[in-house]
């Protein structure tokens, strides 16, 4: 039965967001391109995403939102357990948000140039065109861009999905943007997902998501990059459950 209600679910979120995804991408491009201003596209995109996972029987419990500012662009890093992390995630951050995302999702027909129209960042990740060295810092230069513009930036220091739900190590790029930037890092604590699509698994078990918005990290508090990333990963392992925690 299990199993059962896992398929409906992934079945129902494929097929509300398949069905009306391309036709709100579409007419969303139309509209945008016509009154150049794609604020109101992001949003009905966003809400998209969230009544498939309501259709899917997923439920998201929201903590913390008043740690979030309200007249600045943050950068928000949360753990990464989940391919639903992501859609989670991002309806529920006040503002307009970019992403740092894997260049080849560009590629996917509507998506990807509804994902480029909304400023989300493609990562390279390097090749004998582009150095991964030279890669990076164009990632961070786009990212300090979209800061700058009004956006939040959405990251996963990690880097890609704990295999066992713990919090791994982090990569030190994000850092880096958020010293060079002085934007502050709102650190997110997510915890559920790894039960509904764990790494590995290609079905949604329907199920509740606590996503707790952590009180504010300045870089400017911190002497050095390496300094600010344990702070910032201590503060998201501290909020996370004890079988998320990671093992020192």
């Amino acid at each position: 039965m299990n199993s059962v209600r896992k398929v409906l679910a992934t079945l129902t979120l494929l097929l509300v967001w398949c069905t009306l995804g391309p036709v709100v991408g579409v007419l969303g491009m139309i509209y945008t391109l016509v009154v150049r201003d794609i604020t109101r596209f992001y949003w009905t995109g966003m809400g998209v995403v969230r009544l498939g996972l309501r259709a899917a029987g997923v439920r998201v419990r929201v903590l913390g939102l008043d740690n979030v500012p309200t007249t600045q662009s943050c950068i928000f890093m949360c753990n990464h357990v989940s391919n639903m992390d992501p859609p989670v995630l991002m309806p529920i951050i006040p503002g307009r948000s970019s992403v740092l995302l894997k260049k080849g999702l560009m590629s996917i027909p509507i998506l990807g140039t509804a994902m480029r129209m909304a400023g989300f960042i493609p990562i390279e990740r390097g090749n004998t065109a582009m150095p991964r060295r030279e890669a990076a810092q164009a990632s961070v230069t786009a990212a300090g861009k979209a800061l700058a513009s009004g956006l939040h930036i959405v990251v996963f220091p990690e880097g890609t999905r704990s295999a066992d739900g713990r919090l791994s190590t982090f990569k030190k790029g994000p850092f880096f943007l958020a010293m060079q930037t002085g934007a502050p890092i709102i650190p997110v604590a997510m915890a559920g997902t790894e039960r509904m699509m764990p790494k590995g698994t290609a079905l949604v078990a329907p199920g509740v998501v606590t996503v707790q918005m952590l009180p504010a990290i300045h870089p400017a508090d911190y002497a050095s990059r390496d300094q600010l990333m344990q702070a910032v990963r201590a503060s998201i392992a501290n909020a996370l459950p004890a079988p998320m925690q990671p093992i020192i």
